[in-house]
């Protein structure tokens, strides 16, 4: 769902964010906190959230603006596909989070894996790279691109971690209600179409 508003507010806080990296002058320097500051207070105007946590979440980094990273690990067991329940809304997901610096997408996928459903995985191959904006998921104050690699068990077991309160496998028409921030309906089914040809090529926006 694409908000008119956030979308503007986004691209504000963006063009801000560049510019405070980039520019020597003193005065446009200003202008760029007033716009970063504008940013702040369309996004006030429309949510619950106060300006100090927006500040924190949506308009407090520094250097040239790039989409952040979502990274997920989908792991087959015959035919049916690992998903967490997250702490965070209690509903399911892939098990995943945020890129790390300093490592690899497959790196990031296998620890996500691990330490939210206790499985030890192997990363096989990248299945899908889309872009959050052109898929159902809840409106959302950054720019997302979320990747999905496909994972294969080699030890370890179900044990739930720090965000995650259980941990199970489900089937296509048994799926329990999905944590639509992290992953939609549409996207898993896709995904299981990995698992039943594997020569499907990537997935991509």
């Amino acid at each position: 769902m694409s908000l008119k508003w956030l979308d503007w507010a986004k691209e504000m806080q963006a063009i801000a964010q560049a510019g405070l990296a980039y520019t020597k002058d003193v005065y446009d320097e200003e202008r760029f906190e007033q716009l970063r500051n504008l940013s702040i207070a369309i996004m006030q105007e429309y949510t619950d959230a106060g300006s100090d946590k927006i500040r924190e979440l949506f308009a407090d980094e520094r250097g040239y603006p790039t989409p952040k990273v979502d990274i997920r690990g989908v792991i087959f067991q015959e035919d049916s596909v690992l998903l967490v329940k997250e702490k965070a809304d209690g509903a399911w997901a892939l098990p995943g989070g945020w890129a790390d610096i300093g490592l690899s997408p497959a790196e990031v996928a296998v620890k996500e894996v691990r330490e939210e459903s206790g499985y030890e995985v192997q990363a096989v191959r990248l299945l899908a790279v889309l872009d959050k904006k052109f898929h159902a998921h809840p409106p959302s104050p950054h720019h997302v691109y979320k990747m999905f690699i496909h994972c294969s068990i080699v030890g370890g077991g179900a044990k739930t971690g720090v965000e995650t309160s259980e941990v199970g496998f489900f089937k296509m028409d048994e799926l329990p209600p999905l944590s639509e921030e992290r992953n939609t309906k549409a996207q898993i089914a896709r995904l299981f179409e990995y698992g039943k040809n594997p020569e499907l090529p990537v997935w991509f926006d």
